[in-house]
Formats: C-alpha cells, sequence, structure tokens
C-alpha cells in the first residue's frame, strides 16, 4: 500500500548549553526559576521604558492618551454607571468622552480608587484635567505594569505551558523546554506593545491578555472558559472583535463534528450571552441607556481611518479621495464587505478544517483583514494581529520577527511625537538581540517565507534610510506629511505580503491534514 506522504511543522533542535539566554540551557526544563527569570527581566524592560515621556505630556488643552485614561478615571470614580457614557455638564463628551466597552470603564473605577486614596487631586472631578504632578504620573505608570503582571503575563506563561502540551512531540521539538521558553520571550518582549503601553500609555495589555488566555483555553479543551475570557477581551476593547471570525469558525467546526453539536454550541452561547449579561448589567434596564452605550463605541463620524495608518483604505486615499467619493453609510458597508471578504476563506477554512495549529493562523488573518479593511482603524491596532504573530513563533520565525519590525516601524511617526525614539530604538535592538540568540528558533523545515530573500533586502534597506530621513530632513512645503506616506506605503506593502503568505498557509495545512487523516484511514 502507497504510503501518503505528510508535512509536519518543526521547530529546530534545542541548543546547546553554551550560551548566556536562558532558554539555551541543555538540562532546561519550564522549571519556575528560569520562567521567573524571564519574567522579571520583561517587567524590567517595561519599567524602563515607563521612565520616558508619554502621550500628550505638557501639550494642553487636550494631551494625549495618558489624560484620557487619567480623565476616564476622573469620570468612572464621581459619576455613576448611568452618567459615563451620557453628555452632561459634569462629562462632557467632547473632551476624551469614554469610548470602550463597560469592563474599560471598571478597570478606569478601580485605578481611580488608588489614585483618590493617595492623590485625590488627580481625579478631582472637573478640576483635575491636564493633572500631571510627578508622584500621580507614577501611580498612573504603576496602575499599566500592575495591569501587564496581573493579566498578560500569567496569560502569557498559561499559553507557553498550554503550547508545549500541545505541540511539542506532535511536530515540535523541544526535548528541554528551551525553544518554548524562547517563545515566553518574544510573547513579553514584544517592542510594539511594550511601548504603546509603557510608553505612549494604554492598558491593551488587558484585552490581549484576556484575549491569550482565551486562546491557550481553547487549546487546553476548556472551550466554556475560552468562550467567556474572550467575552471579557471584547467587553474590554471593541477591537478584540478582529478575532471574533477565528473563535467562531474554530469552534463551530469543533462542534459540528462531535455527537451532539447543537448542545455544544449551546452551552458556548449561554456562556457567552451570559458574561456579556455580567458586563453590561447597569445598561439592561432600559434600550436608551443601552444604545447610548452603542453609539460610543461605533463613533463612525471620525472617518474611515486616522493619520498614515498602513492600511488599505489610507494607502490607497492618495489615488482615491474615498471620503470625498462616497458617503459615510456607502464606506462603512464597503469596509463591512471588503473585511468580510477578507477573513472569509480563514474562517471557511477552520469550519472545514479545525485544526490547533489552524486556529492560530485564523487569529493572524482574522485581525489582519479587520486591520487592512475595517472601519475607524488607527496605527495602534496593529497590535492585534501581532498577538497570534508572535504565538506562531516557532512555526514562523522569520514571519515574526519580520512582521515586529514593520509593525513598529509603521509606529515610527507616532512614538517620535512621543518623544520616544531612544526607547524605540533600545527595545527594537534588545528585541533583535533576543531574536538572533545563538541557537534559538531559526526557522522551520517547511517555513517558505524566506525562500527569496532578495526581495525582502530592497524594502528593510528603504526602511533604514526612512528612519534617518524622518528625523533629520524636513519635508518639502508642498508635502508636509511625505515621510509619513512613505512609511505607511512601504509597511502597507509588507503587510499586504505576510496576509497572503499567511492565508496560503493555512490552506496548506488544511490539504496536508486531510492527506494525513486519509492516510490513517489506508493503514
Amino acid at each position: 500500500m502507497a504510503k501518503t506522504k505528510t508535512t509536519t511543522f518543526s521547530s529546530p533542535d534545542p541548543p546547546p548549553s553554551s550560551s548566556l539566554f536562558p532558554w539555551s540551557s541543555s538540562s532546561l526544563s519550564l522549571a519556575t526559576p528560569t520562567v521567573l527569570l524571564i519574567s522579571l527581566f520583561a517587567f524590567l524592560v517595561r519599567v524602563l521604558v515607563s521612565l520616558g515621556p508619554y502621550s500628550g505630556e505638557g501639550t494642553p488643552p487636550k494631551y494625549g492618551d495618558y489624560e484620557a485614561q487619567r480623565h476616564w478615571m476622573e469620570i468612572a470614580l464621581h459619576l455613576p454607571p448611568s452618567d459615563w457614557y451620557r453628555n452632561s455638564s459634569a462629562n462632557d463628551l467632547s473632551y476624551w468622552g469614554l469610548d470602550y466597552p463597560p469592563l474599560s470603564a471598571y478597570q478606569s473605577r478601580a485605578h481611580a480608587l488608588l489614585l483618590n486614596a493617595t492623590i485625590p487631586e488627580s481625579v478631582a472631578l472637573g478640576a483635575s484635567r491636564g493633572f500631571e504632578s510627578k508622584p500621580s504620573k507614577l501611580l498612573m505608570r504603576w496602575t499599566v505594569l500592575s495591569s501587564d503582571l496581573i493579566v498578560f503575563f500569567p496569560a502569557a506563561l498559561y499559553f507557553v505551558w498550554v503550547y508545549r502540551r500541545v505541540f511539542v512531540g506532535g511536530g515540535v521539538r523541544d526535548r528541554d523546554g528551551g525553544s518554548v521558553l524562547w517563545l515566553l520571550a518574544m510573547i513579553l518582549l514584544n517592542p510594539c506593545l511594550v511601548l504603546i503601553d509603557h510608553g505612549h500609555f494604554q492598558y491593551n495589555c488587558i484585552s490581549l491578555g484576556l484575549t491569550l488566555g482565551a486562546i491557550a483555553a481553547v487549546l487546553s479543551q476548556n472551550e466554556l472558559a475560552a468562550s467567556a475570557l474572550f467575552t471579557l477581551a471584547i467587553n474590554h476593547k471593541q477591537m478584540s472583535l478582529y478575532f471574533a471570525p477565528a473563535f467562531f469558525s474554530h469552534l463551530l467546526g469543533k462542534c459540528l463534528k462531535r455527537r451532539f453539536p447543537v448542545i455544544e454550541v449551546t452551552k458556548l452561547g449561554v456562556v457567552v450571552l451570559a458574561t456579556f449579561a455580567l458586563v453590561w448589567w447597569p445598561y439592561l434596564h432600559s434600550l436608551e441607556a443601552f444604545i447610548e452605550v452603542l453609539s460610543r463605541l461605533a463613533p463612525f463620524e471620525r472617518g474611515i481611518f486616522e493619520d498614515y495608518v498602513a492600511n488599505f483604505w489610507c494607502s490607497t486615499s492618495v489615488f482615491i479621495k474615498w471620503k470625498r467619493l462616497f458617503s459615510v453609510q456607502s464606506l462603512k458597508l464597503l469596509s463591512l464587505f471588503t473585511t468580510i471578504l477578507g477573513f472569509l476563506p480563514s474562517l471557511v477554512q477552520q469550519v472545514k478544517s479545525p485544526s490547533n495549529l489552524g486556529f492560530l493562523y485564523s487569529l493572524l488573518n482574522s485581525s489582519f483583514s479587520f486591520f487592512l479593511f475595517s472601519y475607524q482603524v488607527h496605527e495602534k491596532s496593529i497590535l492585534l494581529p501581532l498577538l497570534p504573530a508572535s504565538l506562531l513563533g516557532l512555526q514562523e520565525p522569520q514571519l515574526y520577527g519580520w512582521f515586529v519590525y514593520y509593525a513598529l516601524f509603521s509606529m515610527y511617526p507616532l512614538l517620535r511625537r512621543d518623544r520616544l525614539i531612544l526607547q524605540y530604538i533600545a527595545v527594537l535592538a534588545l528585541f533583535g538581540l533576543i531574536f538572533h540568540s545563538p541557537d534559538r528558533s531559526r526557522g522551520t523545515k517547511t517555513s517558505r517565507f524566506y525562500t527569496r530573500k532578495e526581495l525582502l533586502a530592497l524594502p528593510l534597506f528603504f526602511s533604514i534610510i526612512l528612519h534617518f530621513v524622518y528625523v533629520t530632513t524636513q519635508p518639502p512645503e508642498k508635502y508636509p506629511f511625505l515621510f509619513e506616506a512613505m512609511i505607511m506605503f512601504l509597511c502597507f506593502s509588507q503587510f499586504v505580503s505576510l496576509v497572503m503568505y499567511t492565508n496560503i498557509r493555512q490552506w496548506t495545512l488544511s490539504e496536508s491534514f486531510s492527506l494525513s487523516m486519509r492516510a490513517k484511514k489506508d493503514i
């Protein structure tokens, strides 16, 4: 009987012991001291970044994201939940009105209680606008650090523990745990997340941490817990919906293959609805209150994109004036159609042939589709597809490294405005050092992302030149945003190449899985 050749997905052989990096120890396991060392180092990097400037520091009248977060704490502390999303004399929605779901508001209230107990003037209603004392800035920074430690770090540890159980022995060679620990370092030291949360100032670590926990729960077959965690992620930041098609298609595909699919789907639906009801309880007493919150979560009046984000709409707007040619309603429908078209192949593949590795690729393809085509995207949204890309670090190390570089470069103008260039260089250099550490995961036998290296050399060289030109040269008066546009075009071209590759890759996995199953039936 002829044997069918199957494709395996392997990581490199475990590295030798002659390295200073903790994942290169020949007798290494997922032991607590080593995990603690990596976690402490990642935490120290965050602390050092947080010593620098932040978004809108000392720039009235509206400042920046730091002031937005502080203002939400002020509102959540002094006003009842019914007034958090409602315009009033005490809550001017034109001044950083709350535009995240209720769980984010509850988080703001929890942090506000801490600030109010120590520095009450920092969250005084109406009188604290632009408050920036040194003690309050330190305490605000620690609210982000503590959120990272409480949510994202445990989720990352949970994921690598599950990852080793699920993938090691199933194609991933990791006899001593070194490769998985390298993966942990890659997840925790993602320079984009570190710079945005602890430099620019946001709390993406919470929603991404909840999503990461949900992903790990799916891989470990704890699907009810995964449904609850992902629902919480959506209720912290609505952009977590970027991952919804992947979760939906994978879980539906698994349910359809079980004995009682309707019961399985119903159980998941009950958990999702119950979690939503718990979070939204203060707003379920009336339709008006519910609609008030929803209207704040979908700010269509801001336009289809912001700044020079490296997605389809902004990049093509140089040639096609979308805002001038189409109404807001038409653009909403057009962006909805293109977004669905973008993630549909990935969704179909997971419903048809759900698999753990396919699920990770689906998360990347789904979130990338939203970033490239959905309505109202800003540059920081690239953090969402970066999360599943980091989880594929052992399967696709070159892709992940390439993606991190261009994702960070796409936010270069934003971080320069925040005066975070020193932190940008330092964190990128540190990431590169660890990414290219001796005997780390240098590639996989099946990874084809670097088959044409000459095609990657030119954009890399151009990006290096742009780094220097952007900070040393004034653009022509006629084109004041020329360099931002060039950065946008370059990053967009790389993102399109990446998403085309990962979509093909996901369907290749499906074909390999089908061949493997047929081979088993023939034996």
